[in-house]
């Protein structure tokens, strides 16, 4: 069973973002659900945003440093949207990594190194019509991923919805949704 190490997005750690580490749980994965944010949660991307500009992101970062810190080696690496950067950058930068799972978000990989490390499977999952996802060149980022990767995957799923595995938000998507869940299970499964 896999170890991992899951960061929420820029709204929190919503009840949503529990009950998906709850589904993983349930299959007797080991899930971290850190709390970058202090206890607070925002009701729109918006107000999560303004929050983040006045922290930083280079404390989101240390915050998922820390957390990681606290924990063994040999963690898959995960992150929602906002929680992909410390996902993405401790898979890159931390030795013993397992895996990553980069949903709705994917970073390019010069941004914490010059290539992704050799034998780190990698899952990026993201709606096809997503504005941020799409437009704002993250899918970009994970197409060049999964080229310059060995066990690199990218899941497009139909859709414009940026937030779409979070069942506590207006974004939630359930089809998609269980296709990622089973995707990321079976990526688990093999860690």
């Amino acid at each position: 069973m896999a170890d991992v190490l899951l960061f929420h997005h820029v709204q929190g750690l919503t009840p949503g973002v529990i009950a998906f580490a709850d589904r993983i749980r349930g299959q007797g994965h080991v899930v971290h659900t850190p709390d970058l944010f202090d206890g607070r949660v925002f009701d729109s991307l918006d107000s999560g945003m303004a929050f983040v500009q006045q922290l930083g992101i280079d404390a989101i970062l240390d915050r998922g440093e820390a957390a990681a810190g606290a924990l063994p080696a040999g963690l898959v690496y995960a992150g929602f949207s906002l929680g992909v950067l410390p996902a993405q950058k401790l898979a890159q930068t931390r030795a013993g990594a397992r895996g990553a799972l980069l949903f709705h978000s994917c970073i390019p990989v010069s941004e914490f190194g010059s290539a992704w490390p050799e034998g780190v499977p990698v899952q990026v999952h993201g709606m096809d019509a997503d504005p941020f996802f799409v437009g704002e060149g993250d899918i970009d980022a994970a197409r060049d991923l999964v080229e310059s990767a060995g066990a690199a995957e990218l899941f497009l799923y139909p859709g414009d919805q940026h937030l779409f595995a979070d069942d506590s938000l207006p974004s939630y998507d359930a089809d998609a949704a269980a296709l990622l869940l089973e995707r990321t299970l079976a990526f688990l499964r093999a860690r």
